[in-house]
């Protein structure tokens, strides 16, 4: 049959859907080494594979045929299958030789038989050797015989006298024929030598002869022997013993001694192959006369074949929850031997948590035993031992690979429950912390760890701006610096999570403690520095030894040693008078204070913490040593104002400047004008002869013709660089043993508390002056502080 030709549709033979075939993963499983057929699951038919030579496959046997084994999965299921294969007449009968010899006597009787060389046909049945034909003559007939096999054979008989004169050669043919359709048929020439007289016959003593051998015997062992005599004298009376089938397979395993008769082993025995041999001798003499004999010889087995183990189905992986009685594999055994030298019988070896169970001849299931833990024993190697019931038995062992695929049935752990660490303050992003290690005893995808950080909020804030993980490797990294002085301390949960599906996953708890450093210098808390003022502090010149001037107060907002400040002094006027407390910052004279020290004392105070490096913090203290404010006017009035200007704001400068007084001339034409009304307006009053009685407000009189603002009346002006933040503000009346003093002015007045705003006043001078103040003002705001100081000057003069 041609490749791909229909066999069969097992579905249908079997019973079985063809949604069963496909979900079972139906597949066929032969121990033979060539696969004739194939399996078309999605049909459920069976189609050739290869070409099926059945003479090759089968020889003579009859009926030919081969099995294997289509297995399920799913559940598991096993159907055997036997194929047989129908002869078709594809040989012809062949001779072995092209022609047949004879040397005959003519005084051979009639009767004479002649045995002929087989033809051999490799076809069976119909289409096997049928009959064979005799070319038509004058002095032969053809006999036709079988054997217990029911092999053909032939022999042709004397029916008329030989006469060598007459004819001393005879030319036949013989034809063997088959029974197929259409027939065929093979031919051998036979040629008949006639020979003088030789009137007797070789006869055998026997007409079948019976042997035994045993299998494997070795080469030129004895197996019988046979024997013919004939009556004849001298030479025509020697006879020689020969294989009559010549072109047997047997040929090759005896062989014949042709005097003695004598059979010997030539081959090797296997009754594996041949359980019995038969064997056609001939006896000949020297005048051509011959007899046949038939030999027939047993093989007696000998346990000489291991079992074989072939594995039908195995599963390479297995999973762990697997329950007890799972297959996971189907193995068949064969001894080739027979008897009890091929009874077998299976079992384990060693202790796994396997067991193994036959459910047809020859054929094993590997099973489950017990629950199975792939986190315990990973993978087993299960050896498979089969013994035969010879004498001695032979065994054969077979070793399967079996691996536990994993199931997720293990959380990750940790191997602490806390884990703690510490982190310098001022850290760089990105500093890594602490590594976290959790382990999962499962494997591949399960054994997959992630860490997760657990949303919480530290500070309002959630974790996750303040530390990261590493989601793979379990590296906690800072998201920020950090900054002791804010935050201690972070105390935080990760979770590890395996990627099972479903996962399992387990927390632990991570804190991490911020170690504080040296990172903030000291900060002076009092005096007060400021830009635009001088703040001094005043001794008397009565002071003793001791005299508490003033106290430098300053914090660290570091902690522990970093926080521990000292005071030192480290310039001053005038070493000798002042000392600093180291621990207090407290600045007393250390000694009497004379009339010869300095009223100004300029004491540079640098205040230390503890660390490492330490951080300091430098401050001014302004001593006045004096026992009266007017004494130091003079000595805090000198402080060097310095700015620095860009050249290219000069022309800015004079622009405003020119701006500037273009108002101020406005404003002076304003207020004469409304001086000169004021003026008239009086005089009318004046020539009304009213009385003219003069006004002074409280606290306020006419000293001297200088107008009525005290000199005891302060006012501030407070200035930036920024236009739209300058302010004018007027002081009240009170007294201050501290002294403010701005250095862009030309005098200092003590702060008092006045009652009422002098803008209360009518008629005062400041009401005409406060316009030109506000004046000066805006341009200072676009000038800078030159046109402010103009004012100042201004101002002092008009007092």
């Amino acid at each position: 049959m041609r490749k791909g030709s229909l066999i069969g549709n097992v579905a249908q033979d079997l019973g079985l859907d063809l949604k069963r075939l496909r979900s079972g993963r139906a597949r066929i499983v032969s121990a033979e080494s060539v696969q004739y057929v194939e399996l078309k699951a999605d049909k459920g038919i069976l189609a050739v594979k290869e070409r099926i030579d059945r003479e090759q496959l089968c020889g003579g046997t009859t009926p030919c045929s081969f099995s294997f084994e289509m297995i399920l999965e799913n559940p598991m299921e096993l159907h055997q299958i036997t194929v047989e294969i129908t002869d078709v007449n594809d040989h012809s009968p062949t001779f072995e030789t092209e022609k047949i010899n004879f040397d005959i006597s003519e005084s051979a009787t009639t009767g004479a038989r002649f045995s002929l060389t087989s033809a051999e046909d490799p076809d069976v049945g119909v289409n096997g050797l049928r009959e064979y034909f005799l070319s038509e003559n004058d002095n032969f007939i053809l006999k036709q015989h079988s054997n217990a096999e029911g092999k053909k054979y032939a022999e042709i008989v004397l029916e008329k006298p030989l006469d060598r004169e007459t004819k001393p050669n005879l030319f036949l043919k013989l034809i063997a024929v088959d029974g197929g359709t259409p027939q065929r048929s093979g031919t051998v020439n036979i040629n008949v030598v006639v020979l003088d007289a030789n009137d007797n016959a070789p006869v055998f003593n026997q007409s079948v002869y019976k042997a035994s051998v045993f299998e494997n015997a070795p080469k030129d062992t004895y197996v019988t022997a046979v024997n013919a005599s004939d009556a004849d004298f001298g030479s025509n009376s020697i006879v020689t013993y020969h294989f009559s089938d010549r072109n047997s397979a047997l040929n090759s395993l005896f062989r014949m001694d042709q005097i003695s008769g004598v059979i010997y082993i030539n081959g090797e025995i296997d009754y594996e192959k041949e359980k019995k041999c038969e064997l056609r001798i001939n006896a000949k003499d020297q005048g051509g006369l011959t007899d046949s004999s038939k030999v027939v010889i047993e093989v007696i087995d000998l346990n000489d074949n291991l079992p074989v183990i072939s594995v039908m189905s195995f599963t390479d992986a297995v999973s762990e929850d697997s329950p007890p009685g799972t297959t996971v594999g189907i193995i068949n055994v064969k001894d080739l031997d027979s008897g009890d030298n091929g009874q077998v019988s299976c079992k384990i070896e060693g202790t796994v948590p396997f067991t193994i169970k036959s459910n047809l001849k020859n054929y094993y299931t590997l099973i489950t035993d017990s629950v199975l833990d792939r986190e315990s024993v990973s993978e087993y190697n299960i050896t498979v031992v089969a013994t035969d019931g010879g004498i001695p038995p032979l065994s054969a062992k077979s070793t399967f690979n079996l691996k536990l695929s994993d199931v997720n049935d293990n959380a990750p752990t940790f191997s602490q429950n806390v884990y703690s660490a510490f982190i310098k303050e001022n850290n760089s992003p990105g500093l890594s912390v602490l590594t976290l290690i959790a382990k999962d005893p499962d494997a591949n995808q399960n054994a997959h760890v992630s860490y997760i950080l657990e949303d919480i909020n530290v500070g309002g804030s959630p974790i996750s701006e303040y530390v990261s993980i590493n989601a793979a490797s379990g590296v906690i990294q800072a998201v920020r610096s950090f900054d002791y002085e804010q935050i201690k301390e972070l105390v935080f949960v990760v979770k590890a999570q395996d990627g099972g599906s479903p996962p399992l996953s387990r927390n632990v708890t991570v804190k991490i403690l911020i170690q504080d450093q040296n990172d903030n210098p000291p900060q002076v808390l009092y005096p007060v520095q400021t830009g635009g003022s001088v703040v001094a502090e005043m001794v008397p010149r009565s002071a003793d030894v001791g005299y508490l001037v003033t106290k430098v107060v300053a914090v660290d907002v570091d902690s522990g040693q970093n926080a521990w400040l000292s005071y030192k002094l480290q310039k001053a006027t005038d070493r000798a008078l002042f000392e600093v407390g180291l621990q207090n910052g407290e600045i007393r004279t250390i000694r009497q204070v004379t009339d010869k020290d300095a009223v100004k004392q300029r004491l540079t105070v640098i205040v230390e913490d503890n660390g490492q490096p330490s951080r300091s913090a430098t401050v001014i203290v302004n001593v006045a040593v004096a026992d009266s404010f007017p004494e130091v006017l003079s000595e805090f009035t000198d402080f060097p104002h310095d700015k620095e200007y860009n050249d290219n704001l000069t022309f800015y400068l004079v622009l405003a400047l020119a701006v500037v007084s273009f108002l101020f001339i406005t404003c002076l034409v304003v207020i004469i004008s409304v001086k000169i009304y004021r003026w008239r307006q009086s005089r009318i009053l004046y020539h009304s002869n009213l009385p003219v009685i003069p006004y002074y407000p409280p606290r306020y009189s006419d000293t001297l013709g200088t107008g009525t603002l005290p000199h005891v009346y302060n006012y501030e002006v407070c200035r930036t660089t920024d236009s739209r933040k300058s302010d004018n503000k007027f002081g009240g009346a009170g007294g201050q043993n501290v002294l403010i003093m701005d250095p862009s002015s030309t005098g200092t007045m003590q702060r008092i508390q006045s009652e009422k705003s002098i803008l209360d006043q009518p008629d005062s001078p400041l009401e005409l002056f406060f316009p030109f103040c506000v004046l000066c003002m805006y341009g200072y705001s676009l000038i800078g502080e030159r046109s402010y100081l103009f004012c100042l000057h201004f101002q002092n003069h008009g007092q």
